[in-house]
């Protein structure tokens, strides 16, 4: 069979067509932004992260017209800043991260104020937890100093918590003999290695890396007592216990400080869309507790509660649906 040759008109068109096949999704996202629900979570071994794929799976099935994908990140205050630009539709921050998002605290990781930051639900509490291998020797706050730590991803939510308390305790960061800011996977590894003395974690009870690295060597859950949680001086911190037997071989109840998280999402997403995220994710809740069992923390009558950012009216109308706003 032979071809008619093609015009250069036609071979620029084709091009083009082909271009486009090649693009993501995500590159495509301008033109259908309504469309495509990207999660911001946080790293592959913490809690936000089972959660965010659990809930992606939610959406899929219950907003057929949602395209619902999860993006692995450092956490807080990357999550925001991805919502403040329009790269993320939904994301997990810690309470004190999103007041200081909203307030524009430089320092926290934020240049201006994210004004266009919009509540959809008050979710599960953070626990911070110090955890020492138990021959590194470290059994309070003070024991700490002269050791090797790792607080979290620079200016993440665990990062800042990490800061707000050793300040409460006295202590900086040059009292520390070494200070790593990794994920909480590669902080354990290095435990395992001998490498670490210890890590502070914020995360929901049970995270997967702390129970990894209970399983391999004894540990110590290192206390935060009470009257060092109020010398942080944020709302946003609150005394918390992790039960006993939380982890292996802690057998006894550990006090600690305890942080509400918070899903976000922004400004500009429809409500009918924000609506049937958090009618979603409430009507389907086993199946996110199945996810991480850090989401039995999650009520709805708690759920449109105390967040420093104003609620998004798809949210807003829902909790009044469910009788739990007025």
């Amino acid at each position: 069979m032979t071809r008619s040759p093609t015009s250069p008109a036609r071979r620029r068109v084709l091009a083009l067509a082909g271009g486009a096949a090649l693009l993501s999704p995500l590159a495509l996202r301008p033109a259908f932004a309504a469309e495509y629900l990207t999660i911001a979570t946080g790293g592959t071994s913490g809690v936000y992260y089972p959660l965010g794929v659990a809930l992606s799976q939610i959406y899929t099935k219950a907003i057929p017209a949602a395209k619902s994908s999860v993006q692995a990140t450092k956490g807080s205050v990357e999550n925001l800043n991805l919502l403040e630009a329009g790269r993320a539709e939904l994301g997990f921050s810690l309470g004190d991260s999103l007041s200081d998002a909203w307030k524009g605290e430089a320092d926290a990781g934020f240049k201006v104020p994210l004004k266009k930051l919009r509540t959809m639900a008050a979710i599960y509490s953070n626990y911070v937890q110090i955890v020492a291998r138990e021959d590194s020797g470290i059994k309070t706050l003070a024991d700490l100093k002269g050791k090797s730590i790792s607080v979290g991803a620079p200016k993440s939510g665990t990062e800042l918590n990490a800061r707000a308390l050793i300040k409460a305790a006295g202590l900086s960061y040059k009292d520390f003999s070494k200070v790593e800011y990794l994920p909480f996977g590669e902080s354990v590894e290095l435990m395992k290695n001998r490498q670490l003395d210890a890590t502070l974690q914020s995360a929901g009870l049970g995270v997967s890396s702390l129970r990894d690295l209970a399983a391999s060597q004894k540990i110590v859950v290192v206390p935060v007592p009470a009257d060092i949680i109020a010398k942080v001086g944020d709302p946003a911190y609150q005394s918390g216990v992790i039960p006993a037997n939380t982890y292996e071989g802690q057998t006894s109840a550990v006090p600690t400080a305890r942080i509400q998280n918070f899903l976000v999402t922004r400004e500009g997403l429809s409500e009918e869309m924000v609506y049937q995220m958090t009618k979603a994710m409430f009507t389907h809740l086993p199946e996110l507790v199945a996810g991480h069992a850090a989401a039995k923390g999650i009520s709805l009558k708690d759920a449109p509660l105390n967040s420093p950012v104003p609620l998004h009216p798809g949210a807003a109308k829902y909790y009044r649906e469910a009788g739990v706003l007025k």
